[in-house]
């Protein structure tokens, strides 16, 4: 996708699709005012007559016919300026770009109006939205309506004056290279499990390290059994595809601790010996969704040359059932030495994650952060409208929380208290990986919170974020490859601050 960022008047500029985006209860600014005069104030009257209410989701296609060389407008709604925010308007360019495609423009033009806010913020928000919206999961589509000769090619931010042309390039590029990133998670999430093994993980990790300038080291079976992963082996033990262990590592903040980026990467879960019912157990292919969000946050990082030291870890491997599979009843050793009792297979994310955890804290890092499909507790608990977080450090957790809001991948804390870890008490071992129904989002956090020892630590559950149903303004259905933004933003963060 091109992006370009200039200047000049919209009335006067050619393309197949602009867009316009409008504050409710606002009257029009001095662009928008010349343009509607063009138009025969057609955009003044759809609002007068209610045909069109620049609220949030609204939008409307117009014609221009030769009044402006622009082919389609589109109108798109953002709100009153009070509730406005940055996510606001990536949803509202999001809808509009996807309304433009759909018309049949290939090439569109946002009008960049004064959204009082910093231009370098607007810019990135604009391009995240536009080209998160317009992606499309089109690898095993073979007919003419999914060509992707009807994609958009290229997207223009036009300012008034050239005076914030910079700070718009700026975030722009910012923009991209995050959505980019963002899209890459989508199709790792969005492949058959069949095509996303963690042999082709580990393969895509050192072809995205070669790309982006940080370093992957992949542990194999034999070298995870000298480490005693037994908790990873043993998850690992029903399948024939064999685990792998993925260590990323990007090094640009000199002598400062690392950051540990955690990641469940299991390629496709079907529960194990206890199994899972058939229903809805194809979209278990998106259980490695936390590790592909590893991945895309290294990748950011590096695109973005952020001054920080960053190790991305990323257990992959099946949980299938077998003769030689893991059983309900079996005790796994962790790295840290620590024992698991097994009550239910299904409850294998944080199996994995202990051995990743406690692998994390041989970098002696300054904070870890684990991002896990891990529950279906947490859908129970907060919908898909939050993932779940759980943590050891108010600082960590509000970076989190800031980071979350920003990007409008938000979170919502739970607690971790004494009493929760009383359900993961077992009779035989150090503890159970299965309590009761009752808080599952917590005691399994709970039990993760065994392996990080005294580092600040944050885990957050995307079981009910990281796929959709339906159509979201920049989130088409399928993989939504949540928490990248959040990490990368979150990473963006820290180094501003440390």
């Amino acid at each position: 996708m091109k992006i370009n960022v200039i200047s000049g008047k919209l009335e006067k500029h050619k393309t197949d699709g602009a867009a316009i985006l409008l504050f409710a209860e606002e009257k029009f600014g001095a662009a928008v005012a010349r343009i509607d005069k063009a138009l025969g104030g057609t955009v003044e009257m759809l609002i007068q007559s209610g045909d069109f209410q620049p609220k949030p989701g609204a939008v409307h296609l117009l014609y221009p016919e030769g009044r402006i060389p622009a082919k389609r407008l589109i109108l798109a709604g953002l709100g009153t300026r009070g509730d406005f925010t940055l996510n606001r308007l990536r949803q509202a360019i999001g809808k509009a770009a996807t309304s433009l495609r759909a018309a049949g423009a290939r090439d569109i033009t946002v009008l960049v109006n004064d959204f009082g806010m910093n231009f370098e913020e607007v810019s990135q928000a604009l391009v995240e939205g536009s080209l998160l919206g317009l992606y499309r999961f089109l690898k095993y589509k073979t007919n003419e309506e999914n060509d992707r000769s009807k994609d958009v090619t290229m997207i223009t931010l036009l300012a008034e004056t050239a005076a914030p042309v910079k700070a718009l390039q700026r975030g722009a590029e910012d923009g991209a290279e995050i959505a980019d990133s963002t899209n890459m998670v989508r199709d790792m999430v969005n492949f058959p499990a069949a095509d996303m093994t963690p042999t082709i993980i580990a393969a895509k990790a050192r072809e995205i390290a070669q790309q982006f300038g940080f370093t992957v080291q992949v542990l194999d079976r034999v070298k995870m059994q000298k480490l005693g992963m037994g908790a990873l082996l043993g998850v690992a033990s029903g399948s024939v595809q064999p685990p792998k262990f993925v260590i990323l590592e990007y090094r640009k903040g000199g002598k400062k601790p690392f950051i540990a980026l955690v990641g469940k990467t299991i390629t496709f879960d079907s529960g194990g010996i206890s199994i899972k019912p058939s229903e809805n157990m194809d979209k278990m292919k998106d259980d490695m969704s936390g590790g592909a969000a590893v991945l895309g946050a290294i990748r950011a990082a590096a695109a973005l040359k952020l001054p920080l030291n960053v190790v991305g870890l990323l257990p992959a491997t099946e949980n299938m059932p077998s003769g030689s599979a893991y059983r309900p009843g079996d005790v796994l050793r962790t790295m840290s030495g620590q024992t698991i009792e097994i009550i239910n297979t299904d409850a294998e994310g944080r199996l994995i994650l202990s051995d990743a955890l406690a692998y994390a804290c041989r970098y002696k890092p300054a904070v870890i952060v684990d991002i896990a499909t891990l529950t279906g507790a947490c859908r129970i608990a907060l919908g898909q409208e939050a993932t779940g977080m759980v943590g050891t450090d108010e600082k960590l957790k509000q970076m989190i929380r800031n980071a979350g809001e920003k990007t409008g991948e938000r979170v919502w804390e739970m607690p971790l208290w004494e009493g929760y870890y009383d359900q993961i008490k077992s009779d035989i071992a150090d503890m159970k990986n299965a309590g009761s129904r009752d808080g599952g989002l917590i005691t399994a956090a709970a039990l993760l919170s065994k392996f990080v020892q005294k580092y600040p630590w944050v885990h957050l559950d995307i079981a009910a974020t990281a796929w959709t149903e339906k159509d979201r303004p920049y989130t088409p259905k399928g993989a939504t490859g949540i928490g990248m933004r959040l990490l990368t933003q979150f990473l963006r963060d820290y180094g501003k601050k440390n």
